[in-house]
């Protein structure tokens, strides 16, 4: 499972020209997700995401956690995190999973991030044509995998 994780003063989502979901303070976090991911990695960097430090102090040091900032979470699923660029110009998506597999994980996360951060979080719709905006706080903006784990 992949994340590509930004912090964020707003960002929203738009789907068919309406607005879907929108949030202000927080992290915007676009999910890959592979048919090797289970329980166990959604328990891993769902507490990952929330407990990065990564919000400034009072010292203007980043040693916050969102849950410690009563930031909220935007989710976007995002299969183009697990592209491969390996070989030619067109990008392969194979290790990305079918919506058969990646639907039930999606919405495993969604329950997770709630969950450790005590509160509903904002989310795209899985596999529609969304316009996703942004202002990146920093910018921060980290990449982890719950494969590598570093």
């Amino acid at each position: 499972m992949r994340a590509l994780i930004q912090r964020v003063t707003t960002a929203g989502v738009t789907i068919d020209e309406n607005l879907h979901s929108f949030i202000n303070h927080g992290l915007l976090v676009l999910l890959g997700i592979e048919d090797a991911d289970t329980t166990e990695d959604i328990g891993w960097l769902g507490n990952k995401i929330v407990n990065l430090r990564i919000f400034d102090d009072a010292h203007r040091v980043p040693n916050l956690s969102l849950k410690e900032t009563s930031g909220d979470i935007l989710l976007i699923s995002q299969f183009t995190l697990h592209a491969s660029t390996k070989k030619g110009n067109r990008p392969s998506y194979l290790r990305a999973s079918k919506s058969v597999v990646a639907i039930p994980l999606y919405e495993k996360m969604i329950v997770q991030l709630e969950n450790d951060l005590g509160k509903k979080i904002s989310t795209g719709v899985f596999g529609a044509d969304m316009k996703v905006s942004l202002v990146n706080d920093g910018p921060i903006t980290i990449w982890i995998d719950s494969k590598e784990k570093e």
